[in-house]
């Protein structure tokens, strides 16, 4: 069972890092640091967008516009910590 726990860890860890990835991309676009024109960027881009944007959606119907400021991303993570923090606290039952 603890590797089950370690699997959910991993798994965890994975998405948390295509969020931060989905993150400083879009702020590297919206700057003009990447170009959208390019194969690979537009590529990139894309998969993240199939990979967060499941995860983006129904936090995006609950929180209010906020005027091109979006915080689902940051919601997530919280998220995602706090499903870490819920496992972590509980490694008894995987044990």
């Amino acid at each position: 069972m603890l590797s089950l726990f370690q699997i959910l860890m991993l798994i965890l860890d994975i998405v948390w890092f295509f969020i931060i990835a989905h993150i400083i991309m879009s702020w590297l676009i919206n700057f003009a640091v990447l170009n959208m024109r390019q194969p690979l960027v537009a590529q990139i881009w894309q998969g993240l967008n199939r990979i967060v944007e499941p995860m983006y959606r129904p936090i995006r119907r609950i929180l209010p516009p906020m005027g091109g400021l979006d915080l689902a991303p940051l919601v997530v993570l919280i998220a995602l910590y706090a499903i870490r923090i819920v496992l972590a606290n509980n490694i008894g039952l995987f044990v």
